[in-house]
């Protein structure tokens, strides 16, 4: 299991970076996978978590949601945060995805209904362009090897 406190504490530039895009208001969109191997993509809310000790990121689905049964039938799902404005071809902070395996927790707690989930994190990428903006950046960071960078014209 790779919690998002194992990211931060390995990468804490990157997270830091990560969690700006997913705290900026901007919709997110998950994809999980539909019984019969189809993705499903659905809009989704995040939460970053420090409580126990260990940054966890989370999120819920509501009760008898898709996006929980594709879930807990299948745990593998993508997260993407788009780009804040495209209008201009800007991509400001750049777009996030973030990948792995959604681990049940159980009902939510507190006065919304549903199941709770926590991430098993196997990949987190960031596409944006580089400080002179004039190259499109791609880096990504997984559990097992590490940060990444690729710059492209």
């Amino acid at each position: 299991m790779t919690s998002w406190g194992d990211f931060r504490r390995a990468e804490p530039a990157f997270a830091d970076l990560s969690e700006r895009i997913l705290r900026r208001g901007i919709a997110l969109v998950i994809a999980t996978l539909r019984a019969d191997g189809a993705p499903r993509v659905s809009g989704i809310e995040v939460v970053l978590d420090d409580a126990g000790g260990d940054t966890e990121l989370s999120f819920g689905s509501m009760p008898g949601a898709r996006k929980g049964s594709d879930l807990r039938r299948d745990p593998r799902f993508a997260l993407h945060a788009a780009p804040a404005d495209q209008s201009g071809g800007d991509l400001g902070d750049g777009d996030l995805k973030v990948s792995g395996r959604a681990v049940l927790q159980g009902p939510l707690s507190g006065p919304v209904t549903g199941d709770a989930f926590r991430v098993d994190l196997t990949e987190v990428v960031w596409t944006g362009l580089n400080d002179e903006r004039n190259r499109l950046v791609v880096r990504w960071w997984t559990p097992g090897g590490g940060m990444h960078e690729v710059l492209r014209e």
